[in-house]
């Protein structure tokens, strides 16, 4: 089985799991602009130490075609540990992300995330250059 096959979608609306890319529909080429990466938007997902969101990776698909670029990777490492015990630490990392970029032409922004039971979920937002 490839690894694509392993990664699930859903609608964020009812899914805690799904990735949300925020970002313009439009950009102006070689102009920076914000993408930002979130879990649990509509529906909270758990942040504990049994559960929780372990990293978020973006990437870029340029129209032209071609591979996919990978725009960087953002790990979450506190989710509540402590020699007190699971969830008593003093910090949480929150699920969201946000990615300065810019880009040269339209494409496809994909973001897939991590969590530690119930794997990898994916997501997607299309940008076109305008202007």
């Amino acid at each position: 089985m490839a690894f694509g096959e392993m990664i699930r979608t859903g609608d964020f609306k009812g899914e805690k799991h799904v990735p949300v890319i925020e970002a313009p529909a439009t950009v102006s080429a070689g102009t920076p602009f914000e993408v930002t990466v979130s879990v649990g938007r509509e529906v909270p997902h758990p942040n504990t130490t049994e559960h929780f969101i372990a990293w978020i990776d973006l990437y870029f698909k340029p129209a032209s075609g071609g591979f996919p670029f990978h725009v960087g990777r953002f790990e979450f490492m506190a989710h509540g540990e402590s020699p007190k015990g699971p969830n008593r630490g003093p910090v949480h990392a929150h699920p969201s992300v946000t990615f300065p970029v810019q880009v040269g032409e339209a494409g496809t922004f994909v973001a897939v995330s991590m969590c530690n039971i119930h794997g990898p979920w994916e997501s997607t937002h299309e940008v076109t250059v305008g202007g």
